[in-house]
């Protein structure tokens, strides 16, 4: 077969898959059994940027089997913007050769060789944000090649849309990547100005609830162009109070990627922006450079009990549950009966902060033990509440269990 008669199949099975997605009615629940827990993993645009190539992406993974992210849960390697320069003349995507003169297939069969899986980055525009090749009109056949590929991931952006309609945009390329039969996880980067958490759950396995995150505690700041805006890690947070509704196994917020390591904040922020995220059941997207990693760095990335409240087979969404001025409580289900529960100090003086059993959902006579997760330090049975000391910018970690 010729490949003009490919692209003819091509064009014709996609318009019977769209055809079937229509008739079958926007509520349909989508579930390619992926992205059960929240995923974790490795994204190369917090640090790198469009500066990404074969060598980088390869060490990364090396570093991430090295370093024991993989011992940690992480498994994705994904690559951002900037990989692809052109299409050929029947339309399908091209990588940059200089930058990747093995291909994406050998890269991809590379990060498998470790035990990892390999994402790849497009977007439901024309052009990406960084000018380069969108999949606006190729969405069947980028999809395609991103299996013939071996990708397991695809994160999918919003730029260069125009007047495109978010829905049909990620469902068109949900179809697509249905159609291949290679599961792929789907994480839908719309910036949440389309309200994804009302409806996403029946195409992506996550999305994005805001605009990008930047590595500061709090804060707005435009952009080099001059636009506005990327958000702090306090902005984001806030953000998702009151979206917890829409998250379980196979579907979640996304609030964008970690930026711990990346040196805009302190060691003790970073802990805090880490076991914020694991509370939120966020996607847990490492964005630092694995292969020169502070212990201290290192340590929060993989620290395995904060790890198992994110992981939890629940996947219940934390949410706060009070909040006393910069005193906060944040509390999560886990599925053997206890409970997660962050004590953060948003301000600048250490406080002192209560949690009563009621705001667990406990009887308040009922004895529960108390184990410090950043600690690593079971601190005996209470009654009624329990009470710690939070340094400024601190958060305490809890498992409370009856």
């Amino acid at each position: 077969m010729n490949r003009s008669s490919f692209l003819k199949i091509i064009f014709l099975f996609s318009c019977v898959v769209v055809l079937l997605a229509t008739f079958s009615g926007e509520s349909r629940a989508w579930d390619n059994g992926l992205a059960l827990t929240p995923p974790m993993g490795w994204n190369s645009w917090n640090k790198f940027g469009c500066n990404v190539s074969e060598d980088m992406i390869k060490s990364m993974a090396d570093a991430m089997v090295s370093s024991g992210m993989k011992d940690a849960g992480y498994q994705y390697v994904v690559i951002d913007d900037c990989w692809q320069v052109s299409r050929d003349e029947n339309g399908f995507i091209l990588a940059d050769e200089k930058r990747f003169p093995s291909g994406i297939k050998a890269l991809a069969g590379y990060v498998h060789s470790k035990g990892l899986k390999f994402g790849i980055y497009s977007d439901a525009g024309k052009k990406t944000c960084a000018g380069r090749p969108g999949s606006q009109g190729h969405e069947f056949q980028d999809a395609i090649q991103y299996a013939r590929w071996g990708v397991d991931y695809l994160k999918y952006d919003w730029c260069n849309t125009d007047t495109r309609n978010a829905q049909e945009a990620y469902s068109t390329m949900r179809d697509a990547l249905a159609a291949t039969g290679r599961p792929i996880v789907f994480s839908m980067c719309e910036w949440g100005t389309a309200k994804p958490w009302q409806w996403a759950q029946s195409i992506g396995n996550l999305w994005r609830t805001t605009g990008d995150i930047n590595d500061h505690w709090e804060g707005k700041k435009k952009w080099p162009d001059g636009g506005c805006c990327s958000l702090g890690m306090l902005d984001i947070v806030d953000m998702q109070v009151g979206l917890e509704g829409a998250a379980g196994p196979g579907h979640w917020n996304d609030p964008d990627m970690l930026e711990v390591g990346n040196g805009g904040m302190t060691n003790l922020e970073y802990r805090s922006h880490f076991s914020l995220w694991t509370m939120l059941a966020a996607p847990l997207i490492a964005g630092n450079d694995l292969r020169s990693m502070t212990p201290e760095t290192k340590a929060i990335l993989t620290n395995k009990e904060v790890i198992a409240i994110n992981q939890d087979a629940l996947g219940s969404q934390g949410r706060r549950v009070r909040k006393d001025g910069d005193k906060e409580i944040w509390v999560k289900q886990l599925k053997d009966g206890s409970r997660a529960v962050i004590l953060f100090n948003r301000g600048a003086a250490e406080t002192e902060i209560s949690v009563n059993w009621t705001d667990l959902g406990y009887p308040e006579h009922l004895s529960a033990s108390v184990r410090d997760l950043w600690a690593a330090k079971d601190l005996g049975k209470f009654s009624g509440k329990y009470s710690a000391k939070v340094a400024s910018h601190e958060t305490v970690v809890l498992r409370v269990t009856p």
